[in-house]
């Protein structure tokens, strides 16, 4: 099974990309893990991406490509994958693209997970009081919603017309939000 979770932050995309992983076989790639573990690393690289993280800002595609590109050849070779925050921009979408001819493989569906800004704003600051992240304050919240909106917001019409979009409302329990995504990757399938 070879998906993409295209959502908001707080949305649930680590979540249902754990679940989706475990009954598909599939690896789970989260974008934003593995730039934050590279952060973390304090390389050359991780210095990039944590520049940006901090202000809320997107990391430039390239960056992105390097971090990822690994990760997906191997999923690639095994299982399938689940990806998790990536694409996020329209050239990353045709990167990706690219990439999945170049491995032989394509995605079976894009999942586009939705929620009101309000719904996502007190999750992601409930989050932040649990784990601590830096990047979940109210003001990097509202300027990440601003940027996955007029960034993002666009790949959903680009995955709509090739027919592999399947949107369902985070609005509701994790379990419910789940049930739906198999019931409509059975449909589409």
């Amino acid at each position: 099974m070879k998906l993409l979770l295209l959502a908001p932050p707080g949305a649930g995309k680590g979540t249902q990309g754990e679940r989706l992983a475990a009954r598909y076989g599939a690896a789970h790639i989260a974008a934003g893990d593995l730039l934050r573990a590279e952060a973390r690393a304090e390389s050359r690289l991780g210095r990039q991406i944590a520049s940006y993280q901090v202000r809320g800002d997107l990391v430039p595609d390239q960056i992105v490509l390097d971090v990822l590109t690994p990760a997906v050849v191997a999923a690639a070779a095994g299982g399938g994958y689940i990806l998790d925050g990536f694409p996020r921009t329209l050239p990353q979408a045709t990167a990706a693209a690219e990439l999945a001819v170049r491995l032989g493989v394509t995605l079976d569906a894009v999942i586009h997970l939705y929620a009101p800004d309000s719904v996502l704003t007190r999750r992601l600051l409930g989050r932040a009081g649990q784990a601590g992240r830096a990047d979940d304050t109210a003001d990097v919240i509202r300027h990440r919603l601003q940027v996955f909106a007029e960034t993002t917001g666009p790949l959903v019409p680009f995955y709509q017309e090739r027919g592999i979009l399947i949107a369902v409302d985070a609005d509701q329990p994790p379990e419910s939000v789940t049930a739906g995504i198999q019931d409509q990757l059975t449909r589409l399938l």
